[in-house]
């Protein structure tokens, strides 16, 4: 695949749509042409224990971020015509339809890429699928997982190397 946008969502509780950061790398002709990452107000604006044990993000974090809409605003320019690719797709998608449905916006039914199934496949000797161990096996360190933007760079990586 020569052509995509890796994205990654971090959630602020068990509610898909409380995004509360965004990573998106775009990828032309199968180089990183540019990349994306916000912080993000959530909804429900909350932060659960666990889900900021994961990503280290707090309610102080976002609570002056902007909404979901004006930071897809500036997303959805950069991600035009571009398959999504994301690692465990069932999350990062229905994060996204989540978070449209919640501000009451049209989805456009975005194609998505799983870099997590075909690790499964091309991979089945690891001892797990994670983020960080797939990109380890394709040579790339992700050195600060579930920072949003450095899983979007990871995904890129292991989507040019694997789809």
């Amino acid at each position: 695949m020569d052509d995509f946008a890796a994205i990654d969502f971090e959630t602020a509780n068990s509610e898909r749509s409380s995004v509360c950061s965004v990573g998106v790398v775009i990828v032309r002709n199968g180089v990183v042409t540019g990349s994306f990452h916000s912080l993000i107000q959530p909804e429900p604006n909350y932060y659960h224990y666990w889900c900021s044990r994961v990503h280290g993000l707090c309610r102080e974090d976002t609570e002056d971020a902007p909404l979901f809409p004006d930071v897809w605003a500036r997303i959805e320019p950069l991600i035009e015509g571009l398959p999504l690719v994301a690692h465990n797709r069932p999350f990062d998608e229905s994060c996204l339809k989540a978070v449209f449905r919640v501000y009451r916006m049209d989805y456009p039914d975005y194609v998505f890429y799983d870099t997590l199934r075909a690790a499964r496949r091309t991979f089945p000797q690891l001892v797990n699928h994670q983020l960080h161990t797939v990109a380890a096996a394709c040579g790339y360190r992700l050195e600060r997982h579930h920072d949003a933007l450095q899983d979007a760079f990871a995904c890129a990586w292991i989507a040019r190397q694997i789809l």
